[in-house]
């Protein structure tokens, strides 16, 4: 039980570090492109992009671009 859990929690961190990498360097590329959408980096979303990955950071993004209309 306890090396699935450690299983879990290493997955969910890995997710967050690299959601997190990902929604900053979106962030600049979007700004270099002088596109000014872009999302925030906190808590709710690097643990978004724990919980859902990839998929997550797209949601968060489409939300953004949402919000913008």
């Amino acid at each position: 039980m306890s090396e699935q859990r450690s299983h879990i929690v290493t997955n969910f961190v890995v997710r967050a570090l690299l959601g997190a990498a990902l929604i900053f360097f979106v962030n600049e590329f979007l700004a270099s492109k002088d596109v000014s959408l872009s999302v925030g980096m906190n808590p709710l979303t690097v643990m978004t992009s724990g919980v859902f990955g990839a998929p997550g950071v797209a949601l968060l993004y489409g939300i953004a671009f949402y919000k913008r209309l």
